[in-house]
């Protein structure tokens, strides 16, 4: 009997390990979006979630806005986050639990500088993904995976 069920058993992986994991790992880049999604999500986070999953389904990126502006890239630098592109998958984890916490902070200027960011690294997505990673040279940078991960997990409308 434990023969049928090894023979039938499936080899598709549906978590994808990041490019440091061994095969004894099983906690994977997907499990870290999963958490972040367990903890009190902002209604910012899962609205752009949202939103972006649904431009998603439907438009699949063909017409998408250009590179963030300067003033983006200042409002980044001012918290010392890189450009999407230039980020990695821990990087964007520790930044989008710096940002659900911010979000519930008693500091206006801030949940609104929280805010701005997530709509910030969503249109950075959008054009990574439009531009059909042409701008991605690194398989070390993969962050924007993480934050896409990040949105599936969080949003009502998941992929099917």
């Amino acid at each position: 009997m434990r023969d049928d069920i090894m023979e039938k058993k499936s080899n598709f992986d549906l978590t994808s390990k990041s490019t440091f994991s061994n095969e004894t790992e099983v906690f994977t880049s997907r499990s870290f979006a999963a958490l972040l999604a367990k903890n009190l999500v902002p209604h910012s986070h899962i609205k752009i979630a949202n939103n972006y999953m649904i431009v998603k389904k439907v438009f699949k990126f063909q017409a998408v806005m250009s590179r963030i502006s300067n003033t983006e890239k200042l409002l980044l630098n001012k918290y010392n986050f890189n450009t999407l592109e230039f980020t990695t998958a821990k990087q964007i984890y520790e930044e989008l639990e710096l940002l659900q916490k911010w979000s519930f902070s008693k500091d206006e200027r801030l949940k609104r500088d929280a805010d701005e960011i997530i709509e910030i690294r969503t249109r950075e997505l959008k054009f990574i993904i439009a531009s059909r990673y042409a701008t991605i040279s690194n398989e070390i940078y993969k962050g924007y995976l993480a934050l896409e991960s990040y949105f599936e997990e969080i949003s009502k409308f998941r992929q099917a």
